[in-house]
Parts: structure tokens; C-alpha cells; sequence
């Protein structure tokens, strides 16, 4: 009798470790500002440009290779790097700030919350290993935005590079947008530009 009480206590005991929720532990790999890199290309009718923009930081989690997180771009870090004239450069640097585009001075930080980084297959995009998923936030208005990209997992690093597509539009960066503005002609600046970046977290 007793014998059977045992063995009764000792299955309802295993029952109910079964059924308690397993805590799976994360890793927290924090963004290297110093050799993670974001670059963006931007055209219009008659031509392009292209520059960089500087990160201020992030982090990124790894529970099981299940990864998301975040990462916050300083806008006054906006830079031109096709313009040698340094006045016409400066006179570009200082419009992209203005309230006319991204309004750097009212809204300081961008930011890009990553929600899903899942393998795939047979990409569009030459090389990618995952497709990356999340909400951009440029200007306080917040749109998701998915991208394909190549990321490398190491016990004490995370890279991930690739390119994402914006547009410009959807974040209420108005000047020289068809969007906004039909009957603007020739003086078109494309609503879609792309920014290339290069990710390192480390632990």
C-alpha cells in the first residue's frame, strides 16, 4: 500500500514538472556603433546621391536562434559622400536635417525593431540566408518594412547585412514627392530609397 502511494506521489510529480513552462534562456549581443556601417542611396529625375548615417545603438537577442531586437540610427549624423564641393555638400546635408526631410532636430532618432529573422530559400536577393521583418519608426510614424539579408551566428558575434528599401511617403517626408505633390514635373525626388547596412552585435 504504501509502496503504491509512492509511486503515485512520484508520477503526479513528474505530471506536473511536465507541464511547467520551460524558461529558455537569451543571449544579448549589444551593437558595435564603431563597425556596424548604414549607407543610403536616394535619386531623382536628374541624378542620385548617396551617403551615411551613423548608428547610436542596439542590441540584439538569440533565444535558441530565435532572434529579434532593435537598433537606433542618430539622425544628425546624416552625411553626403558623392558631393566634393564642400558648400554644395553642407547646403545638402543641411536640407536632408530641415523640417523639408527628416526633420532631424524635432525627431532626433530613427529606429528599427526587428520582430522575426527566419531562414529561406531560393531568395531574389543573391546570397540572403534569412528575411528579416520589423517596424521602422522615422519621424514618430511606424510601418513594417521586410528585407532579405545575410546573417551569421557566433557564439560571441551576430552579423547581418543586407539592403532594405523605404519609402519615404509612408514616414511623411514630403519635399519633392509625387505623393504629395501631383503636378511637381521634373522637379521629382523619388518617394523609394534604399539603405545598405552592415550589423555587428557582439557579447
Amino acid at each position: 500500500m504504501k509502496k503504491t502511494i509512492f509511486i503515485s506521489a512520484l508520477l503526479a510529480c513528474f505530471a506536473l514538472v511536465s507541464f511547467m513552462p520551460v524558461k529558455l534562456h537569451t543571449d544579448i549581443y549589444k551593437l558595435d556603433t564603431k563597425t556596424s556601417t548604414l549607407e543610403w542611396y536616394a535619386s531623382k529625375l536628374s541624378g542620385n546621391h548617396h551617403g551615411t548615417i551613423n548608428f547610436s545603438g542596439g542590441e540584439i537577442h538569440n533565444n535558441h536562434n530565435n532572434l529579434t531586437g532593435s537598433v537606433e540610427v542618430d539622425m544628425n549624423t546624416i552625411r553626403n559622400s558623392d558631393i566634393s564641393d564642400e558648400t554644395y555638400k553642407a547646403k545638402l546635408e543641411g536640407h536632408l536635417k530641415s523640417p523639408d526631410f527628416f526633420d532631424a532636430a524635432k525627431y532626433p532618432k530613427s529606429t528599427f525593431v526587428i520582430t522575426s529573422i527566419t531562414p529561406v530559400t531560393n531568395s531574389k536577393t543573391e546570397g540572403a540566408t534569412h528575411n528579416v521583418k520589423g517596424n521602422l519608426t522615422i519621424k514618430d510614424k511606424t510601418n513594417e518594412i521586410t528585407f532579405d539579408a545575410v546573417v551569421n551566428m557566433e557564439p560571441d558575434k551576430i552579423s547581418c547585412t543586407g539592403t532594405a528599401t523605404v519609402d519615404r511617403s509612408k514616414f511623411d517626408v514630403r519635399y519633392g514627392s509625387k505623393a504629395f505633390f501631383p503636378e511637381i514635373g521634373d522637379k521629382i525626388i523619388y518617394d523609394e530609397f534604399s539603405l545598405k547596412f552592415n550589423l555587428v552585435a557582439v557579447k
